[in-house]
């Protein structure tokens, strides 16, 4: 399975939430309501989620594998830094 698209949504940047991704996979599948965070010391993504009865977080949809994890997180951050230096250029001109 291969991202097709991402469309990168930016919030404020003063909050630890940095952006929401929609990312395409194949052209026939899309996740809406990634997360962008930070941590304090690096950015990492957050899958979409849902309160449950219990009061916890459960995710909607995951990557099973570590290794689509870390391929998925570094493509939807390449993204947001991308619009973020792009949203920077418009502010300063």
């Amino acid at each position: 399975m291969e991202v097709t698209d991402i469309k990168i949504r930016l919030v404020s940047e003063t909050d630890q939430l940095k952006a929401f991704a929609t990312v395409v996979f194949d052209s026939v599948l899309v996740v809406h309501n990634i997360k962008v965070i930070s941590t304090g010391e690096k950015l990492i993504i957050a899958m979409p989620s849902r309160l449950v009865s219990n009061g916890e977080f459960k995710d909607v949809v995951h990557p099973i594998s570590s290794e689509f994890r870390n391929k998925l997180a570094s493509q939807v951050l390449d993204a947001y830094e991308k619009a973020r230096n792009a949203h920077t250029a418009r502010i300063i001109r």
